[in-house]
């Protein structure tokens, strides 16, 4: 239970008062002090590259960005000059994924929060805002090797802005993923493309318009906020800025757990565009944080 006086510091600190975390802190990740830790989704494999699902080859490594742009300079962070840039291939369909790795000591709530803006590349004279199909986040996690019908647990959660050029706007989660295949002859490797577009499914009243600015470099920053709890595994809230979602049929994947992901406390963050041309989705902080 959080005190009245850590409460407090919390509040008089700008860097996390503009947060509302749980307990402890897991990390603070300012992209301003560079990448903490977030890295670019690399697919497995094994003995040869060629190995590697092509969902997973397309990815890119994350950028830090000042949000620069054609008509003004740069745009910057919410207060300061750098953010997380995840950028898209410019082919219809295109996605990338960052990811922070870290493994978990406690089985209990967690929070993700984080302040986003989305665009795609500013390459035409027009407001564009149906050219970003989704973004997203998910979490990979799996219990460690003395707990009893350990799972590997992946919730998925996007927004699903556009699709074939129509505006959509809405959450949606993914509760299945796509077939299991091994790599190699060793049985040590396998792997799974759990962002294929298919099996994506809609959160009750799940509709959200968010802030698009006026013209294609212009962008207002939204904040995001996921609680998930490691001792049963279920998501018990979702929010985006003013509106609070129901989670209450909210399913996560689970697999079978894997032999050698014990304590996986993995974070990704995604982006996918609708057309040919890049959709950048730029993280300005994150917050990760627990009830333990």
């Amino acid at each position: 239970m959080e005190t009245a006086m850590l409460r407090a510091l919390r509040l008089s600190d700008p860097n996390l008062s503009c947060f509302d975390p749980l307990r402890r802190i897991i990390s603070h990740d300012d992209f301003s002090r560079g990448h903490c830790g977030w890295s670019q989704l690399v697919g497995n494999y094994e003995d040869t590259l060629d190995t590697m699902l092509p969902g997973y080859a397309q990815h890119t490594s994350a950028m830090l960005s000042t949000l620069s742009h054609w008509d003004a300079g740069s745009h910057g962070g919410v207060d300061s000059s750098y953010a997380l840039k995840i950028a898209t291939r410019a082919r219809p369909g295109a996605q990338n994924v960052a990811i922070k790795r870290l493994t978990t000591r406690e089985r209990g709530p967690i929070r993700f929060e984080c302040y986003f803006t989305f665009k795609p590349e500013a390459t035409e004279l027009k407001l564009s805002e149906t050219d970003v199909r989704s973004f997203g986040f998910l979490f990979d996690l799996q219990g460690g090797d003395t707990d009893g019908d350990v799972e590997r647990v992946m919730p998925h959660v996007r927004f699903l802005n556009a699709e074939h050029g129509k505006h959509i706007q809405k959450w949606q989660f993914k509760s299945k993923t796509s077939e299991m295949l091994k790599i190699g002859d060793d049985d040590k490797t396998a792997t799974h493309y759990h962002l294929s577009p298919d099996g994506w499914e809609d959160l009750p009243d799940g509709d959200q318009r968010l802030c698009y600015n006026e013209i294609a470099t212009k962008v207002n920053w939204s904040y995001l906020r996921f609680d998930f709890d490691l001792a049963s595994m279920r998501a018990t809230s979702l929010r985006c800025n003013d509106r609070e979602f129901d989670v209450s049929g909210f399913a996560p994947m689970r697999i079978p757990a894997m032999k050698n992901l014990w304590c996986m406390l993995n974070f990704c963050l995604f982006a996918e565009t609708d057309v040919a041309k890049r959709a950048f989705l730029y993280v300005d902080s994150i917050c990760i944080s627990g009830e333990f």
